[in-house]
């Protein structure tokens, strides 16, 4: 059991790195700063892994023991908590759409704690506010600054061409301190269980998890970067810079309060606000875009309730709660496929 939770969280830790570190450098490889997308990728890697070393102990111990007490987490809890998480984010990586990795983890870990009947309910909420709040904060300083920067930037490239340059080199300097800050809060998600039940300490738990972090980002990040450098919208050197710099200053800014933050979110806010800066709503009509907010809405639900489900099932034997679950999943299908049925029979008859 402890080989099964080791292999699931190092393979959770590097769909980590594809999802919640890749996305860190899709501005600057979407404004042209680095033209290949390995060099982008390896960038990530390597300011993930410095970020998670350096700094990924505060959120480690909220996601060890913050949330549900560490007590109640043995080794086979773990396990599910790790199974719930990684299923949902692998099934996010591979439809090439980035999502939080911490509201898959902490979603978990609560339908864990809802199971056993212990859940922080305090600290739970607080940081549920912050999810909430902070993506939408990330965009309202990245539409500010990008009305900013529509006015400045086209004065400042036709001075010289050294300032292309100097662009280009913060842009990518900006996506570094973005792949820093996503390392620094997001290795807990995939160490933070091993961590409460004991198979390993701190320090052992965050080298191993930035090192299948950097490794995720390497070798699976490439849809989701594409995802965010190209399909929502395009940005200049100093837009790209704006959305990185913001989402990487307010996620570490939560990473030194031991908050496990939706970076993911910060950053595709950010892009939002300033393609909306630019654009006006009609970013918002994009089917990519509202493809995202659904999957933001349903993965932290989704693994709550799969932990759950996993808990219930196969350490307490109970079945009910499985039952539950099929018979609403039946009735939203019969919904679904009433409401598809009408929509056909409307296209006909307008035809």
């Amino acid at each position: 059991m402890q080989i099964t939770a080791w292999v699931i969280a190092l393979f959770f830790a590097a769909n980590i790195g594809a999802s919640g570190t890749a996305a860190a450098m899709g501005s600057a490889y979407g404004a042209g700063a680095l033209p290949r997308r390995w060099m982008a990728l390896v960038l990530v890697a390597i300011g993930a892994f410095l970020g998670a070393v350096i700094g990924g102990g505060t959120v480690v111990k909220t996601i060890s023991g913050g949330i549900v007490p560490s007590t109640y987490i043995t080794v086979e809890i773990t396990v599910l908590i790790l199974i719930a998480a990684c299923a949902t984010l692998f099934f996010s990586n591979l439809i090439g759409v980035p999502l939080s990795t911490s509201e898959v983890t902490v979603g978990s870990v609560v339908g864990v704690g809802l199971a056993v009947g212990h859940v922080h309910t305090t600290k739970l909420i607080f940081i549920v506010t912050v999810w909430l709040v902070m993506p939408f904060i990330a965009m309202f300083i990245a539409f500010v600054l990008g009305k900013i920067v529509r006015v400045i930037e086209p004065k400042l490239v036709v001075k010289a061409k050294w300032v292309t340059t100097a662009l280009t080199l913060l842009l990518i300097v900006a996506g570094c301190y973005e792949a820093f800050s996503a390392g620094m809060n997001n290795v807990a998600n995939a160490v933070g269980p091993l961590v409460a039940s004991g198979l390993l300490d701190i320090h052992e738990g965050l080298l191993w998890g930035a090192l299948f972090v950097a490794l995720g980002a390497v070798f699976l990040g490439g849809r989701v970067l594409e995802t965010n450098a190209r399909k929502i919208t395009k940005l200049s050197l100093l837009q790209g810079a704006v959305v990185s710099l913001t989402s990487a200053t307010l996620v570490l800014i939560a990473s030194t309060f031991g908050l496990p933050v939706p970076q993911t979110q910060a950053t595709t806010m950010s892009i939002f606000g300033v393609g909306q800066s630019r654009v006006g709503r009609d970013i918002w009509r994009q089917d990519v875009v509202r493809r995202i907010v659904k999957i933001w809405i349903m993965s932290p639900v989704s693994s709550l309730i799969l932990s759950y489900l996993l808990v219930e099932i196969l350490v307490q034997r109970n079945f009910i709660p499985l039952v539950i679950v099929l018979a609403f999943a039946l009735v939203g299908v019969g919904y679904a496929s009433v409401r598809l049925r009408k929509r056909r029979q409307q296209l006909h008859q307008g035809q």
